[in-house]
């Protein structure tokens, strides 16, 4: 090696004018060019791949998704509401104006999107929105198909309470000519009825704030907001229910046979019917992945996010049209829409509502086609029942990753707390419900296992919910992708999974809540 290629000092003019090619002096001026300009002038050439609108009553997400981080400044301004972020070593490009078409008249929480060049290299986005929010920017590193991601999530300043959202669809119902047009009675399950309150028990706060609006005469105000029970600490996050978000509709149930009307004679007074008909059974629905997170992708393109959220549709009317020993019944979702809610939230949302049961609906996926048929699954403290099964956990835990979970805004250790606190006692009951929808979905569909499996799953850690996790189908196989497309299978699979669900309270009759909100 020559002395010259060690020297800290270029070479002399005389030395270089012979040299064939760039001389030592230029592509030492050009380094240093690159160390002044700094990472937000090499960010300059960064290209966006792809941006997207995710409209949902619980938030409204903007992602921005480019070959390279992008840096970001962000302000808010409260009067309109509006958002205001600065991104740095980008030029105005078509993906970026795409973003003004993409937001819909129906989002509950975006108005519309403003962008445009603010200054050389800085294009500058405002986020006109409709109500107060709580806005969080944050990137996203690469992970499975998505490149780096920038990503606003807003919040509405007031959400809306999921319990309170639950009595108000439960009183709509319940009062006269409620419920939908043409809509079939509520099918009354052959159960004792377990609304009273055992002695040295509370009551049910459901119940007691339905019994005081019945009580109330005609034309009166409402009782004052006070009386509702107040919710349990959340995550960092605001969330709100997620009813009112547009979706698709699930496609039409027939209507079958009304039952006789138990119990006939004269109808009891307003009191006697709130108290002994609306403790009401709550079903939390969990249709897995959404939004950003597509979850497993068949090989016909079919996406899990889509079945899954159809099926959750239809068992929801299922549940929405029973009643357990004359008490209704009333299915929540954790989201009834297509946007992305992380794992620990959905366990918060199944909480706040105090359900009784939650159930976790996804589309298997393996790495060959042949693998094939349904699974359920429980919760486990002390390993997976199998490799399969613990591979399997894993693979949904990263959910939050690819869904796009903002770290910063999430409380660890209270998640981590809340997620090691579930009892013998909830796996105990959560493996009874597994039972009887794997005997129900074996009655109508192949099984994977003949038996409830269990692993670490996150989203079954809820500490006094029996929570079981289905796996409906292998949407990796082309075979059971196409069944899974279609209404009758989806339907099918519904049906079973209610037949299960009213089979474990034969056996299990919800007590009246002694719980806390």
């Amino acid at each position: 090696m020559s002395d010259d290629a060690s020297s800290p000092f270029p070479p002399s003019p005389a030395s270089s004018a012979c040299a064939p090619g760039p001389s030592r002096r230029g592509l030492l001026q050009a380094g240093t060019l690159v160390l002044l300009l700094g990472a937000s002038q090499i960010a300059r050439g960064a290209g966006i791949m792809a941006v997207r609108v995710w409209p949902a009553q619980d938030y409204s997400r903007v992602t921005i998704e480019s070959d390279r981080q992008l840096v970001a400044k962000q302000f808010f301004v409260a009067t309109p509401p509006r958002l205001a972020v600065d991104i740095e070593g980008i030029d105005l490009n078509p993906e970026l104006r795409e973003l003004v078409a993409k937001v819909k008249a129906d989002d509950p929480n975006i108005a519309g999107i403003r962008v445009g060049q603010n200054a050389p290299g800085v294009v500058r986005l405002v986020v006109d929105l409709k109500r107060a929010a709580l806005p969080q920017v944050f990137t996203l590193p690469p992970i499975a198909a998505y490149r780096h991601r920038l990503v606003f999530d807003l919040y509405p300043a007031e959400p809306e309470d999921p319990l309170e959202t639950l009595i108000a669809e439960r009183l709509r119902d319940a009062g006269p000519g409620g419920g939908a047009p043409g809509a079939r009675p509520p099918t009354p399950a052959p159960l004792p009825n377990i609304a009273a309150a055992r002695p040295g028990t509370a009551g049910d706060p459901l119940g007691d704030l339905i019994a005081q609006h019945n009580q109330r005469p005609a034309g009166a105000p409402p009782a004052p907001p006070g009386g509702l029970p107040q919710p349990t600490p959340g995550p960092t996050a605001p969330v709100a229910t997620p009813s009112g978000a547009p979706a698709a509709a699930p496609p039409a149930v027939a209507a079958g046979p009304t039952p006789p009307h138990s119990g006939g004679g004269t109808a009891p007074s307003a009191p006697a019917i709130a108290r002994a008909t609306d403790r009401l059974i709550i079903v939390a629905l969990d249709p897995g992945h959404g939004g950003e997170d597509p979850g497993a992708i068949g090989p016909g393109g079919t996406r899990e996010k889509d079945v899954v959220l159809r099926v959750a549709h239809l068992l929801r009317d299922r549940i929405n049209a029973t009643t357990v020993g004359g008490n209704p019944m009333r299915a929540f979702l954790t989201r009834d829409a297509d946007f992305f809610v992380p794992l620990g939230v959905r366990v918060e949302k199944a909480r706040r509502v105090q359900a009784d049961l939650f159930v976790s609906i996804h589309a298997d996926a393996f790495t060959t086609p042949a693998a094939r048929g349904a699974s359920v699954f429980a919760l486990s403290q002390s390993g997976a029942s199998s490799s399969a099964a613990r591979w399997l956990a894993n693979k949904e835990n990263q959910s939050d990753l690819v869904g796009g979970l903002n770290v910063r805004s999430q409380d660890r250790h209270v998640q981590s707390a809340l997620l090691d606190m579930s009892t013998t006692a909830q796996i105990n009951d959560s493996l009874k419900l597994g039972s009887v929808l794997l005997g129900e979905i074996g009655g109508m569909a192949r099984l994977h296992k003949p038996r409830v499996e269990q692993a670490g799953f996150a989203v079954l850690k809820a500490p006094d919910i029996p929570s079981v996790l289905v796996e409906t189908a292998f949407i990796s196989n082309p075979e059971e992708e196409a069944k899974l497309r279609t209404a009758a299978y989806q339907q099918q699979l519904a049906d079973a999974l209610m037949r299960g669900i009213t089979r474990y309270f034969a056996k299990n009759p919800p007590l009246a809540r002694s719980r806390s909100v």
